[in-house]
């Protein structure tokens, strides 16, 4: 992450109210990312990820242990992550300049229903771009062979995998909290680098609030951050990423 300019990306994912019905668990301190309902392919069920009760509750038994998700972003046992975009949302990433060296920072809306706690946005994993897979000229076998949703069928015309390393956190640390206490969730406590016209999206002055808050868009995938070459946001990145990688 040295050198050239790079790009922080506070990628939304998983379950809220919209997508599923409700938070993404948090089970014995752990963040559970519960991924959406699938849309166009899918050959993983809630019950194969071993999310199928979690499932149930967060969507009020409208999903359940037999339902397919779309499993994506993708971590495998090598720390190793897939994740796949497509339409408007791809074409803001490419808009943006995103590519090899940039981070996503994958973040939802979890709560610990066994200890009482609110809603809240949090950040659960992350990909460190090395490569990326256009999907139009079809998938490699790899990829088939994994059953990722963006290699079954196409999405839309600019389908692609983001590739490389990444890893989801073992723990629901407060510093990967977003929302401040108290919420509400879109109420976020901003990294003291992050100033206002520095995220896609967030350009309404109005979002950005004294105390260092930041009031986020309710709707939208892709937020990225240009850090360039500026030395803090770089040390605040790699302390959320010990923060994952922490067992």
């Amino acid at each position: 992450m040295q050198g050239k300019g790079m790009r922080i990306i506070f990628s939304r994912k998983g379950f809220d109210s919209a997508a599923g019905g409700g938070p993404s668990p948090i089970v014995d301190e752990r963040p559970l990312s519960l991924p959406i309902p699938a849309g166009a392919a899918s050959r993983t069920t809630y019950g194969a990820l071993g999310l199928g009760e979690h499932a149930a509750r967060a969507s009020r038994g409208r999903l359940g242990p037999d339902d397919l998700c779309h499993h994506d972003p993708m971590f495998t046992g090598a720390g190793e992550c897939l994740f796949g975009q497509c339409g408007a949302a791809q074409t803001h990433l490419e808009r943006q300049g995103v590519g090899r060296g940039d981070v996503f920072l994958f973040f939802g809306l979890f709560q610990d229903f066994a200890g009482g706690g609110e809603p809240h946005h949090r950040i659960f994993g992350y990909l460190e771009v090395e490569e990326i897979i256009p999907l139009a000229g079809g998938a490699p076998q790899e990829l088939l062979e994994i059953a990722h949703p963006h290699a079954l069928a196409m999405h839309h015309g600019n389908d692609v995998i983001w590739r490389g390393p990444g890893r989801v956190a073992a723990r629901a640390s407060d510093a990967l909290r977003l929302t401040v206490p108290g919420g509400p969730v879109t109420l976020w406590q901003r990294p003291e680098w992050l100033k206002r016209g520095g995220l896609s999206y967030h350009d309404v002055p109005t979002r950005w609030l004294r105390g260092g808050r930041l009031r986020s868009v309710a709707r939208g995938q892709e937020f990225v951050a240009d850090i360039g070459r500026r030395q803090a946001p770089r040390e605040w990145l790699a302390r959320i990423l010990d923060e994952i990688t922490a067992s």
